[in-house]
């Protein structure tokens, strides 16, 4: 037969462990629900991070692109009143040796050679 020790235990056992289960199961999908609405908020957090960045970045490509164009039309402009690209060039070497503060400067010729120098230093 039955051993009425283990019998009693059991049922303690069973007694005890039925409201504790009544008790814990509700407060543990409370847990779960908190960890899940936390997780969610984290999620959207990030997603919010995220869209702000690419808004930024789309912001900036947009700006920097608006400045090429701009850039482009301005040299587009000045070539236009230079007489042309040659024009335009001759133009931008004048403002580099206007810059510069070298004592030689070789000016190329028709053949694209440099002028040799008669004199390099004045005595």
């Amino acid at each position: 037969m039955r051993n009425p020790g283990v019998v009693l235990i059991l049922l303690i056992a069973a007694v005890l462990l039925v409201p504790l289960a009544m008790w814990g199961i509700p407060l543990y999908g409370l847990y779960s629900e908190r960890l899940a609405g936390e997780a969610r908020l984290a999620e959207a957090q990030s997603s919010r991070r995220i869209a702000i960045l690419e808004a930024e970045a789309r912001r900036e490509s947009a700006v920097a692109l608006a400045e090429a164009e701009g850039a482009a039309k301005a040299n587009r402009i000045i070539q236009d009143s230079l007489g042309g690209p040659e024009g335009y060039l001759r133009y931008l070497q004048i403002q580099a040796l206007a810059e510069t503060r070298a004592s030689l400067i070789y000016v190329p010729t028709e053949a694209g050679l440099p002028v040799t120098e008669a004199r390099r230093l004045q005595e």
